[in-house]
């Protein structure tokens, strides 16, 4: 491929990325405001226009009235609270369709005019196809939510999370392979042994995700909220609580926490290790550098999770540690990047 061309391509995926971060952030205010439940249909294409008249609303409003959300928690809603509910799930559904079309027109434009490789045309078509089920997957998580009990499945929703940060992953480490303006040169032991410690701390973050969609979706983060301990434990007696035994870490509010917090005490010791071991290296300066930003967003996360969980996760602060777990994914996958072209 043509450098001009790698630059350009680059440059969209960057932007892909870019909008798959907003609309993680969209979708944390979004479940935070218990606003997801408020459009109770699938509409992909004439979903994008919404009530546009008293009438169009009264009717979308009266949808609403027949779920279990409004009858069993928000039966006192009026209609403009119920707008501003609506509001933030349709401009969720709205942002996962632009992104669909910004992704979709370039890679035409691209394969149209032969100008991609086709082992990155493989790529493409298997983001844009983890594209298509997270749409289907966020659909399935509503749906679970509609039916008896106003809580969508905990499980889809870490699905769901868990297929956003996949997305982004994909596309910003293609992103990164196109933008890199050396090629790879052979290892030694001691970088090929940092190497494999960059994958390792990529899937505890990924790890951390997972914890965090599971956190997010029994609100465990309303519950043990005091930091160092847990209510003055390390770990909460009541931890184990539910039989059988391994059904605690999905649906224990305790050992759910518990099991956030040691992923992130676990990076608090390693993150400033891998810097330390990455500067000693042979690596390049922008190796380096990369090292020095990832402890950087690495301690504001720590600082945005310790007060989220004291202030008991307000709209503000929970969406923000969200997106700031796509910040240490997202700048960890350029330290590896690095790491792995050398000097």
């Amino acid at each position: 491929m043509d450098m001009v061309v790698r630059r350009q391509v680059a440059l969209w995926l960057l932007v892909c990325s870019a909008m798959v971060f907003a609309i993680l952030v969209v979708g944390g205010v979004t479940r935070l405001t218990h606003s997801g439940l408020s459009i109770v249909e699938w509409q992909p294409i004439v979903g994008v226009i919404p009530p546009l008249n008293q009438a169009e609303w009264d009717e979308t409003f009266e949808k609403y009235q027949k779920t279990p959300e409004y009858q069993q928690v928000n039966h006192q809603m009026s209609l403009d609270e119920f707008k501003g509910i609506f509001f933030w799930e349709y401009w969720h559904r709205v942002l996962g369709r632009l992104i669909g079309v910004v992704f979709l027109l370039p890679f035409l434009y691209f394969w149209w005019r032969r100008q991609i490789d086709r082992s990155l045309v493989a790529k493409l078509l298997g983001i844009f196809v983890l594209g298509g089920l997270q749409g289907v997957m966020g659909w399935y998580m509503v749906k679970s939510g509609l039916v008896d009990d106003p809580r969508v499945s905990h499980y889809r929703l870490t699905a769901h999370l868990s297929l956003a940060f996949l997305i982004f992953v994909s596309m910003f480490w293609v992103a990164l392979g196109l933008l890199a303006e050396r090629t790879r040169t052979a290892s030694n032991a001691a970088l090929r042994g940092l190497q494999r410690s960059g994958f390792w701390l990529t899937i505890l973050v990924g790890y951390m995700v997972v914890s965090g969609g599971f956190v997010a979706g029994i609100r465990a983060g309303k519950a043990y909220n005091s930091f160092p301990l847990m209510n003055g434990h390390l770990l909460p007696p009541e931890s184990f609580l539910i039989d059988p035994w391994y059904l605690n870490f999905f649906n224990n509010m305790a050992l759910v926490q518990f099991d956030h917090r040691l992923g992130a005490w676990l990076l608090v010791f390693l993150i400033p290790w891998f810097f330390w071991k990455t500067w000693k290296a042979a690596v390049s300066s922008s190796a380096r550098m990369a090292a020095s930003v990832l402890l950087v967003v690495l301690l504001a996360q720590i600082g945005l999770g310790i007060a989220t969980v004291l202030l008991a996760v307000p709209v503000g602060l929970g969406a923000a540690h969200q997106g700031g777990a796509m910040v240490v994914l997202g700048v960890l996958l350029w330290v590896n990047h690095e790491i792995r072209l050398g000097r």
